[in-house]
């Protein structure tokens, strides 16, 4: 039956920048050791065959091979491949990274252990077929995995270092042999097995340490499970903090998809042959070349030398180790250029270039110029440079295609171009030494070149500039939502809006999968079932919890529209900070399905941690705002809030720091970070002083006469004493609030200074304007506790934090009435304004819009309140609000 591509849902997710943007870490080497090490492996198979080559001919050897069968033997071993890397690719999409990581291996590590134990040449051809499939299965879970961990910065440099860890299996695989091979040590029918068993021993510890490598989330987002795509990004990035102690850069656009159950395999085939021909093409050439001089030189080297240079088999694994110590140079040396230089020129430099380098090599062998060093020295020249080519032929196919198909891109290419040039190589290089002629096996070293050469003139046409890119901007997903660009394969940018429209849908259905299990809870109580009942709420609240972290997606989404639209200052660092609050619900989420306790702490205290970051950025979202809207005189003041600002937003990034700490039980880290806050809750008392003296300044500014003023009307400079009398004999004065007296009366003089100044130019009507504003603030103020206390016989001060912060206050006395009221007249603008430019909105959105959130205690519905009683803000209906109407205004 056809396999068919089944859709169960869009999602919004920037994992993949999130991954990327990660600093190099502890989980960045556990990848490298856990993952990297299969071609440590592979490298031990094939040069231990190439090694005991010679051994396994020998009549006393238990199996009495001949050299053909030698070559052949290895062609089998690379069949095996191919068909384990196409077979096993396909589960790798299908089920997993890491389950098939670990199969794999488990099938490498039976097959190893079979050859070891083999008694004739078919069960030894046998042997070496399913250990090949293990070993291409690997390939294609592993360079998968590996890509979609690994940050894109870095990606390069560390694809060729781990492929190039297979010639330190090589050498491993050599030194073994020679061990093994002495025949002073071991009898020569049991030597070459006990080799064998060393791969099987180094697969087990290996084993050991993959079981500690998550799944890709970029595979678990794609099938539809995203929550623990998130979860396991969220445990990496707090452990990637707590280890740097830093808080990690926000990560880049969302990426939008369409999740599925299953790519069917011809996907494969369409999407590399119709969509990206040329990459195909290349992909092709790359594996092609690579495959056919390395199996061929790799697999018959023993009886290459041992033929045509006399050397002993027990020596043999001497030259092997050589060889491979060239290879693995090879990458150490140039992959960071790869990185830097760039793919393009780098790919084809060290294809062309041991293309060239095989030219000198054919003809010191065919004429036999020197003895076997020679050859060995110049065989180490090209292969250094081959051998850096060899890897990023891996690192090209598994970068260049969607990631839906990564892994049966990476098996496909492999087992095509193996297929040919991994099988055509042993079989051709092992024949034309059978024949005992150099100008046979000179013709095999010429075509090596030629198959190399085509391999760098395809990459110079068709070359990717992949160095530092995203996978997800190399080539974007077979389930990606297409942008507004024609679907040319790069997105102009998500619809923010309508993801956040999406998310609140989701939302909504979240809380009615919460309702049902709430009624489900009634329901298992009436029947006596308190287990099944306690099940029940524990999946409301995880769903309700769910529902407010959609929600909080909805909210970074309008964020980022915002700061893409230019239309809010501080939409970005409120986007960061209701991102934090969606992980901060997600951790919570976790802690409720925790299997331990322990576990279940680990992840509240992430949780806490998460909360603390969301409002230290949405302190910086109020600094920003400030420094964004306030301009003039008030600037001075702005700054000195700001500054205020950026010390409490530190002071919960150390708090977030403490919480972390005390979830992983370091002690010494939580009496660090707890010591930071300390220092800084005083540096925010000296910073909320300065904002009073920066307050005071500006008070003492607007009292200050207005030089043009004076001197351009005599009579606003005549008038000022006759202000300063009507101060005397206000009446407000005179019960009690003389300094409001004196400066309201204070700013009417000063605002009629402006105005007989105004005629003089244009700084006099802003000044005015200013007065007039501040003048109806005060009117409003007054007229406010007028009311207050003709309803209640006294001034009521409200609960919450002094307004020069804008959130917690940190330190000094209680703030005064005239600046309580002032800052409840500043939150009742807020809410006007946003009212204005949103429309309508319902309480709890209201209260998301503004941030009220942050005021603190109380503030939000003290200022709605009052906004509604003084006609700013007109009430819907009991929970919604919108402006005023027009007739009222």
């Amino acid at each position: 039956m056809a396999e068919q591509t089944i859709e169960t849902g869009v999602i919004h997710t920037r994992v993949p920048a999130r991954l990327d943007r990660l600093p190099w870490s502890r989980f960045h080497w556990r990848v490298l050791i856990g993952l990297g090490t299969v071609w440590v492996l592979d490298g031990l198979e094939v040069t231990m065959v190439g090694s005991v080559a010679a051994r396994l001919t020998e009549p006393d050897s238990g199996l009495n091979l001949t050299a053909g069968q030698v070559g052949l033997a290895g062609a089998i071993y690379i069949v095996g491949a191919c068909a384990g890397a196409l077979f096993f690719g396909h589960l790798t999409d299908r089920f997993g990274r890491k389950k098939l990581f670990m199969l794999t291996l488990g099938v490498y590590i039976v097959a190893t252990v079979a050859t070891a134990f083999s008694f004739s040449a078919w069960f030894f051809f046998l042997a070496r077929f399913v250990t090949g499939a293990g070993i291409g299965g690997e390939y294609a879970a592993i360079n998968s995995a590996i890509d979609e961990l690994i940050p894109a910065r870095v990606r390069g440099r560390v694809d060729l270092l781990i492929n190039g860890t297979y010639w330190l299996g090589s050498a491993a695989g050599a030194a073994f042999a020679l061990l093994f091979l002495s025949r002073a040590i071991f009898p020569a029918d049991l030597g070459w097995r006990l080799a064998f068993g060393v791969g099987a021993v180094l697969g087990l510890t290996i084993f050991l340490v993959r079981r500690h490598v998550p799944e890709s989330p970029r595979w678990l987002f794609i099938h539809g499970r995203e929550e623990e795509a998130e979860r396991i990004v969220g445990g990496i990035e707090s452990d990637v903090e707590y280890e740097t102690g830093e808080s990690l850069d926000e990560p880049g656009e969302t990426l939008t998809v369409r999740q599925r159950t299953t790519i069917p395999f011809r996907t494969i085939g369409h999407t590399a042959f119709t969509l990206y021909p040329k990459r195909a093409v290349l992909g092709l050439a790359l594996f092609i070349g690579q495959a056919f001089i390395y199996n061929g030189i790799t697999f018959n080297l023993g009886t290459l030398f041992t033929t045509f240079y006399g050397v002993a088999a027990s020596f043999v694994p001497v030259f092997v180790i050589i060889y491979a110590v060239g290879n693995l140079l090879g990458p150490l040396t140039l992959g960071r250029l790869f990185d830097t230089v760039g793919r393009k020129p780098m790919i084809a430099g060290t294809y062309l270039g041991s293309a060239a380098a095989t030219l000198p090599l054919a003809a010191v062998f065919l004429f036999h110029i020197g003895n076997e060093w020679l050859l060995i020295a110049l065989i180490v020249v090209t292969f250094f440079l081959a051998s850096a080519g060899a890897s990023a032929a891996y690192l090209t196919v598994s970068e260049i295609f969607p990631m839906e198909t990564r892994a049966l891109a990476i098996a496909f290419f492999y087992a095509i171009g193996t297929g040919v040039g991994g099988i055509a190589g042993p079989l051709l290089f092992g024949q034309l030494i059978g024949s005992e002629q150099r100008g046979l096996v000179t013709l095999a070293f010429l075509i090596g070149a030629a198959v190399m050469a085509v391999g760098g003139i395809t990459e110079l046409l068709f070359g990717v500039q992949a160095e530092g890119a995203s996978l997800e901007s190399i080539a974007q997903p077979l389930t990606a939502e297409q942008g507004t660009d024609g679907g040319n394969g790069t997105q102009a940018g998500p619809d923010h809006r309508r993801t956040a429209q999406h998310c609140r849908e989701e939302a909504e259905r979240a809380r009615a999968r919460a309702a049902e299990h709430r009624a489900e809870v009634h329901e298992r109580e009436a029947a006596g079932s308190a287990d099944q009942a306690r099940v029940a709420r524990t999946l409301a609240e995880i769903d309700e919890l769910r529902a407010d972290e959609l929600d909080e997606q909805a909210a970074t989404h309008d964020q980022l529209a915002a700061a893409r639209d230019g239309s809010g200052a501080g939409a970005l660092e409120r986007a960061q900070a209701a991102e934090q609050r969606a992980r901060m619900l997600a951790e919570r989420i976790a802690a409720l399905a925790a299997e331990g306790d322990a576990d279940a702490r680990r992840h509240l205290a992430r949780a806490a941690a998460a909360e603390e970051r969301a409002m230290a950025r949405e302190q910086r979202a109020f600094a920003a705002q400030l420094l964004a809207e306030t301009d003039g005189p008030d600037r001075r003041v702005a700054a000195a809030r700001a500054e205020v600002h950026e010390v409490w937003a530190r002071l919960h990034e150390e708090r977030a720091g403490t919480h972390e700490a005390r979830g992983v039980g370091d002690d010494a880290g939580r009496a660090r970070h707890e010591a930071a806050a300390t220092e800084l809750e005083r540096r925010g008392a000296a910073a909320e002083e300065r904002v009073q003296a920066a307050e005071h300044r500006a008070a003492a500014d607007e009292l200050a006469p207005d030089p043009g003023g004076a001197a351009g009307d005599g009579e606003a400079a005549a008038g000022e004493p006759a202000d300063g009398e009507g101060d005397a004999a206000d009446g407000d004065a005179a019960e009690g609030d003389a300094a409001e007296g004196d400066a309201a009366d204070g700013d009417a003089a000063d605002g009629g200074a402006a105005e007989g100044g105004a005629a003089e130019g244009g700084a006099g009507d802003e000044r005015a304007a200013r007065n007039r504003e501040a003048a109806e603030r005060e009117d409003r103020i007054r007229a406010r506790l007028a009311r207050r206390e003709g309803r209640d016989g006294v001034r009521r001060l409200r609960l919450g934090p002094s307004p020069t912060l804008g959130a917690a206050r940190i330190g000094g006395q209680p703030p005064s009435v005239r600046a309580e009221h002032e800052a409840l007249d500043r939150e009742v603008d807020v809410l006007a304004r946003a009212l204005a430019e949103h429309g309508p909105a319902d309480r709890k959105e209201l209260a998301r819009i503004v941030g009220a959130r942050y005021w603190g205690p109380g503030r939000f519905g003290s200022a709605l309140g009052t906004a509604v009683e003084e006609g700013r803000v007109r009430r819907l209906t009991r929970r919604s609000y919108g402006p005023p109407d027009s007739s009222s205004s």
